[in-house]
């Protein structure tokens, strides 16, 4: 967090926006466990039948209204890889 960063207490919600790989233009929202935002954010996604683990990093917070909202960026080298479309239904 910066210094211009939005002030957020224990127990507060945030919404969360993903950015790039799968989960790009999602939100969702989570609740502060200690005055902060979570610095990375792995979401466990299944692809037929297979879960592969997505990190999201970077965060990016700001104050619209009432709300703090928190963008994250995709982080492919870090993340399980992910198969092409076009491989998938290979036998």
């Amino acid at each position: 967090m910066t210094e211009t960063a939005p002030d957020i207490s224990r127990g507060d919600e945030y919404i969360v926006f993903y950015t790039g790989g799968p989960y790009d233009g999602r939100s969702d929202t989570r609740i502060s466990t200690d005055g902060t935002w979570e610095t990375e954010i792995t979401v466990i996604a299944a692809f037929d039948g297979k879960e592969t683990q997505l990190d999201y990093v970077s965060p990016v917070a700001k104050h619209v209204g009432e709300q703090v909202q928190v963008t994250y960026t995709w982080d492919p080298k870090d993340s399980d890889p992910i198969e092409a479309v076009e491989e998938r239904y290979d036998s």
